[in-house]
């Protein structure tokens, strides 16, 4: 990276000391009074002090305060490893007073508290507060942070109880509390004989009591930031040290609702004051309780559980949906039925009892049913389509082919821009093409993207369209469907597969392993949707952790976030290296139901931050490394780590696979031995890597370098792939890969060409180039 042309000027830590003593000077003993007063807690005139301080620095700040991205070249330092930005950043702080000079230096005294270096990061902290504000109280964290790490006990619990007086109202006094509380008492203690303090500040301390015990600052904590990280990990310590405490097991299910530990605390809550019928039981859990219980209990697939938590909630159409569809879930089909019933007669005219009538379908599929069926296509013609299809099933179930003809017919003519319309028209055209007659196979496939564009099958069937239309030669039309699926569907693993049709570089099954493509990762961050100014400005700084933090005591609407906070969460759970979930949460934003969230999903999709992190990047300098002394393509094999573990380097299967390529402890001792790997761990990043890049080597080494067999028997098997190839005319791999018996590898192999692909036209400029073209101009062939 070019060094920075900037003149520089030498920062001096007491000339910001002797402007302070001036300004003291100049305004006398009044202002000395004020300043002390700012100090303390539970003045009235704190808060007002705390807006002065704030007016201070310099005018180009004023965009950052308002939660505004404003880039400096300290930003482009943020990727970078602390030990190589670091005499960059210094250059920038020791230079003129700017916004990237108080960036420079928060990130320096950052750096250094993280190698445990407090003392040189005091340094860069002194007065900054002042010059950075929207980042002053998170400075008044770091610089208690230092004084421990130096030690300084009694420096280190002055300045935390500093943070909780003039922050008090902000997240960050949960640091303090905890910093306070989870301390050794005796540390404290010996911290108080040891620190002889400045005698005014003992005269102040005296005079207002201050005392960090005070239940007010657990109190005002606990309910302005309640689901800070920091209270409830105070709330598990106490709970631990007395469990029968059922506010804090409230607390607790609704805050850590997605967490993995989360059972053992539902289970005593429910078995406890659950099933009371006392008024002080149901005062302590709320409807809104139930529903967070509930998605604990789903998340762990406990689906009885569930089911029992959704009925004790607020009684709407949603809850008693979820309640029978848990019973479904779990098996109990007789339960889940009368749960069914029981919506559709409390909700008659919900979107729901749609949903309701057509799982019935499902579980009781009689002639007794239809009726009910009828109701859907009568009173709700949004889900005819699918009502329809399920008729028409029942009725050749039990013989009466002519009615089941005549629903289907139906389907088509009235209701043919349904999901359902275009799932039978994708059935009856795949039947087509196994009977050999492709020219009705593209009859049927051919209205899929023109009248149901957002189905399931339509990127599959625009496809098929462009091979069948190929093999009869129509290779105009063919062109213009390859080109049309990479125009509407362009992170689809058919859009790879239409790129290769269309001749671009993007690698085949069997060329794949060698290609070499140029990866280009983003320098810049994007600027959280949501959040305050002081989240969004340490998220650009790259301060993932604490950024992280502060957002968990931010976003408190959990059970029902919106678009843009169910983006934020999942962008924020990437940064801190919560792959698995991350991913989860952005990837579920396509099932939103209403048309205002669909519309608003539609505009951040558009977002290249929202498939960077659908699609990050992690372990990049280690998987380069290995993929390249393996002659394999880094794309490929990162494709394949994110479809085995979501980049999670300690998940476990149930077969019992480790680690990022999901490595079977067998098969890793076997590939340590060739390698001479004396010493390893499937849960260590490298040593998982290591091994499964020579794996994957081996697997391709035994299917001559067919990167579709190999990964394919990456997960089935080297034992399945052969017995599936066994007296196998040669076929073509696109139909190979739809004919493969088994579900999960099908699906698999398309997941990680999938993510190969998108990995590609993401981060190869070249790709992305190409691909930008056809997305702007969809009928690029059809207009020749």
């Amino acid at each position: 990276m070019q060094k920075s042309r900037l003149i520089f000027s030498r920062y001096s830590p007491s000339r910001l000391e002797r402007r302070r003593k001036q300004l003291v000077l100049a305004s006398g003993a009044g202002l000395c009074a004020l300043l002390m007063g700012a100090t303390l807690v539970g003045t009235k005139y704190s808060s007002h002090i705390h807006q002065w301080s704030m007016g201070l620095p310099f005018q180009e700040q004023s965009p950052v305060l308002q939660g505004k991205q404003v880039n400096t070249p300290v930003l482009q330092l943020v990727s970078l490893p602390s030990k190589k930005r670091a005499a960059q950043l210094e250059a920038i702080a020791f230079g003129p007073q700017s916004l990237d000079r108080v960036r420079a230096r928060y990130l320096l005294a950052a750096d250094l508290i993280e190698q445990k270096q407090g003392k040189q990061a005091l340094r860069w902290l002194e007065g900054l507060e002042w010059d950075y504000p929207v980042l002053a109280a998170q400075i008044a964290v770091k610089r208690a942070q230092a004084y421990e790490l130096i030690p300084d006990q009694a420096k280190a619990r002055l300045a935390w109880e500093d943070v909780l007086k003039r922050y008090s109202d902000e997240p960050v006094a949960a640091e303090a509390l905890y910093a306070l509380w989870s301390a050794n008492p005796q540390y404290w203690e010996k911290a108080k004989q040891e620190y002889h303090s400045n005698p005014l500040l003992e005269i102040a301390r005296h005079w207002y009591a201050f005392s960090p015990d005070d239940p007010q600052y657990w109190e005002r904590a606990l309910k302005k930031f309640p689901s800070h990280p920091r209270i409830l990990a105070i709330a598990r310590q106490q709970l631990q040290q007395n469990p029968n405490q059922p506010q804090l097991m409230v607390l607790l299910a609704r805050y850590t609702f997605d967490s993995p530990d989360i059972s053992s605390v539902l289970d005593r809550l429910v078995s406890q004051y659950g099933h009371s019928q006392s008024k002080k039981a149901r005062t302590l859990i709320q409807p809104k309780d139930w529903e967070a219980i509930a998605l604990g209990y789903w998340n762990e697939r406990k689906y009885s559980q569930a089911s029992a938590a959704y009925a004790k909630a607020e009684h709407t159409p949603r809850n008693a949906y979820l309640s029978a569809l848990a019973l479904q879930y779990a098996h109990k089909s007789q339960s889940a039925k009368r749960a069914y019933k029981e919506l559709v007669r409390d909700f008659p005219n919900a979107e729901e009892t749609a949903s309701a009538l057509i799982q019935l379908a499902t579980l009781e599929p009689s002639e007794d049913i239809i009726p009910a069926l009828d109701q859907v296509i009568q009173q709700f013609p949004e889900r005819a389509g699918e009502a329809l299809l399920a008729r028409a099933e029942i009725l050749d179930g039990i013989g009466i082919a002519q009615a089941a003809n005549q629903a289907r017919e139906l389907l088509l003519t009235q209701h043919g821009n349904s999901d359902a319309a275009a799932d039978y028209r994708w059935r009856m055209a795949k039947t087509k093409a196994k009977a050999g007659d492709l020219g009705a196979a593209l009859q049927w496939a051919g209205p899929i993207m023109v009248s149901n564009p957002n189905s399931e099958p339509a990127r599959q069937a625009g496809f098929w369209v462009g091979k069948w239309a190929s093999k009869l030669g129509l290779r105009q039309q063919a062109k213009v469907a390859f080109e049309q699926v990479i125009a509407k569907y362009p992170q689809s693993y058919y859009a790879w597969r239409s790129a290769v049709q269309l001749g671009w570089n993007v690698g085949d099954f069997t060329t794949v392993r060698q290609l070499d493509p140029q990866v280009v990762l983003p320098t810049m961050r994007p600027e959280l949707p949501v959040g305050s100014p002081a989240l969004k400005e340490l998220y650009q700084l790259g301060q993932d952790q604490d950024a992280w933090t502060l957002w968990q005591a931010e976003f408190q609407n959990r059970l029902q976030p919106t678009v843009a906070e169910q983006f934020t969460d999942g962008i924020m759970r990437v940064g801190v290296g919560d792959y698995l979930e991350g991913i989860a949460k952005i990837s579920k934003l396509e099932d939103r139901d209403t048309p205002e969230e669909q519309a608003e999903y539609q505009q951040i999709k558009q977002q290249v931050a929202y498939w960077h992190t659908l699609y990050p990047f992690p372990f990049v300098e280690v998987i380069e490394e290995q993929a390249q002394q393996r002659d394999l393509n880094p794309l490929l094999v990162t494709a394949l780590i994110r479809q085995e573990s979501r980049f999670k380097s300690d998940i476990r299967s149930k077969a019992g696979a480790v680690g990022l390529m999901q490595m079977m402890p067998s098969t890793g001792a076997w590939a340590a031995k060739e390698i001479n790997l004396k010493k390893y761990a499937l849960e260590n990043p490298n040593d998982n890597i290591k091994l499964g890049t020579w794996f994957l080597d081996q697997t391709h080494r035994v299917f001559k370098n067919n990167s579709l067999l190999a990964v394919a028997s990456y997960n089935a098997g080297q034992g399945n792939l052969s017995r599936w190839l066994q007296n196998q005319r040669p076929i073509d791999p696109d139909e190979f890969v739809e004919t493969i018996p088994f579900d999960e590898t099908q699906d698999y192999v398309k997941q990680v060409f999938g993510n190969y692909w998108n990995y590609l036209r993401l981060y190869d400029p070249q790709v992305a180039q190409q691909v930008a073209q056809h997305t702007a101009n969809p009928s690029i062939a059809m207009r020749r």
